[in-house]
């Protein structure tokens, strides 16, 4: 598994004056939704993932238990994940949720001939089938949604885990609640310069503290949490049903 590296007092100081320096100029950008953001990116997606979480997809399927059957990937874009995990699992049967088609057909064309269920919807409001599911992975894709969308998410999940079942979730975390602040600050003025309602999805970070991601999945249900690893803003969780 991966080594977890803490930032130190000093450099969270630091990565918050760069943070808010890159706040300043994403206020002057066009927001766009979810869906546009990832189309129009399908070209340079792969490389631009890799080059920020290569080791992470590369070590996701280490913190898997042994004899991995079913998996449901939310937000499943074109698989990087599903390459790790197929490695170690070459047999276990995954269903991907994405609401890009670009995305998925990507996916397919990377990952030919295996056990991936490929479902083109918005994972947020796509029934999960309940009980069904040994695993649940979200890699870097839940910190795109408020805490109370999220939590409604995190609900499902919960019920399409089996007993003894457990959600891995691999995403960005807020270093502190002045970050996470600061994110849904972005978020709450493009929306009012678009003028668009919270139903609409736009691809702004909204991630969450450390404690506050863990509350949500403890009001899911969960009951066994545990901090897997850290490495600056990126976090692996997992909660076990």
């Amino acid at each position: 598994m991966l080594q977890s590296k803490i930032r130190t007092p000093k450099e969270i100081e630091q990565y918050m004056r760069e943070f808010k320096q890159w706040i300043a100029l994403e206020r002057e950008k066009p927001a766009e939704t979810m869906a546009n953001f990832f189309s129009n990116r399908i070209d340079c997606y792969e490389t631009v993932h890799l080059s920020r979480w290569a080791e992470e997809y590369a070590h996701i399927a280490d913190y898997f238990d042994s004899g991995l059957v079913s998996l449901l990937d939310l937000g499943v874009g074109t698989g990087l994940e599903l390459k790790s995990i197929l490695k170690r699992f070459p047999d276990v049967q995954v269903t991907g949720i994405d609401l890009s088609e670009d995305m998925l057909r990507l996916l397919h064309h990377n990952i030919p001939d295996r056990n991936v269920n490929t479902i083109l919807a918005d994972y947020t409001t796509y029934p999960f089938e309940l009980e069904s599911y040994q695993a649940v992975l979200a890699f870097e894709t839940l910190h795109h949604f408020k805490a109370p969308l999220k939590q409604k998410i995190f609900e499902k999940i919960y019920k399409a885990l089996p007993a003894g079942g457990y959600f891995i979730e691999c995403d960005y975390i807020a270093c502190s609640e002045e970050e996470e602040a600061l994110c849904l600050a972005l978020d709450a003025y493009k929306r009012k310069e678009l003028g668009v309602s919270d139903s609409t999805f736009l691809h702004i970070d909204l991630p969450l503290t450390l404690s506050h991601e863990l509350e949500l999945l403890q009001n899911a249900g969960f009951q066994t949490l545990r901090v897997m690893y850290q490495n600056g803003s990126t976090g692996i969780l997992r909660a076990q049903k």
